[in-house]
């Protein structure tokens, strides 16, 4: 029997049940594919992150899985995974199609560098009658990210998705966006098609916005919130080719996984 360790955080949290829960597993060395998407599915939460060291530029190659898929980027299990490994300052990840990404420390929290990922206009009309809104701007990343954009916090709040439809769209990320209330932007974020009908608080969905958003309110840096059930508030700052997202982490569970 092989004895895994693994820790479940709620990342983008201040405290036990809010943000979104990450399993992160470390690793000595890869497992076949196979058995980490069955590790995924047997934990059942939006991500299993995996990590095993390395040398050179990174200190640890990082990969996400959800219950169904392997998945291009994870922000919320990213900062759950620099809680986790963080020794000094800073903990360095290498990934295999987001490219280097890194967890700092910044005050009680950290500070998340993802790629910044810009959308381009394009009409979503399957992904908007399934979300049963009124788009102002839709917009779409190739990495499947669909970024529709309505007027109000409230129609964000009021959303009530039809989940077959937008699973029959494959494996895309949707986001719903607009003016916050007591944030500069709301958000909510589902992945019906990758197992997951609504994300709690979805850290790569903010490498997508926070482009967008910059633009549009004229400056680099804002405050956000995911509007889910448990919810999850993010600082937002755009550097260049790079978004920076400020959270907190909260450990709340330790244990083996027997394998």
């Amino acid at each position: 029997m092989t004895r895994l360790p693994i820790i479940q955080v709620d990342a983008f949290a201040d405290r036990p049940f809010t943000g979104n829960p990450a399993a992160v597993m470390p690793l000595e060395e890869w497992l076949p594919d196979d058995v980490l998407q069955k590790i995924a599915n047997e934990n059942n939460l939006s991500e299993t992150a995996f990590t095993v060291p390395v040398e050179g530029d990174a200190d640890y190659e990082l990969r996400w899985f959800t219950p169904t898929t392997e998945v291009a980027l994870c922000g919320h299990a990213t900062l759950a995974s620099g809680h986790v490994l963080i020794e000094g300052e800073r903990v360095r990840f290498r990934t295999r199609k987001a490219g280097d990404l890194s967890v700092e420390r910044q005050g009680e929290g950290y500070a998340l560098s993802l790629p910044a990922w810009k959308p381009e206009p394009k009409p979503l009309p399957i992904i908007v009658d399934a979300l049963g809104c009124r788009a102002a701007q839709t917009l779409w990343h190739p990495h499947r990210y669909g970024l529709v954009v309505v007027e109000t916090a409230d129609e964000v709040l009021a959303l009530k998705p039809d989940f077959q439809a937008m699973a029959r769209q494959g494996d895309v990320l949707t986001i719903v966006t607009a003016p916050g209330k007591d944030t500069d932007i709301i958000s909510r974020v589902f992945a019906p098609g990758a197992g997951i009908n609504e994300d709690p608080v979805t850290g790569s969905a903010h490498a997508v916005m926070v482009p967008y958003w910059a633009e549009r309110l004229g400056r680099d840096s804002f405050t956000a919130y995911q509007a889910s059930a448990r919810g999850g508030h993010l600082t937002c700052r755009l550097a260049g080719d790079r978004v920076i997202l400020g959270g907190r982490c909260v450990t709340v569970i330790e244990g083996t996984f027997h394998l």
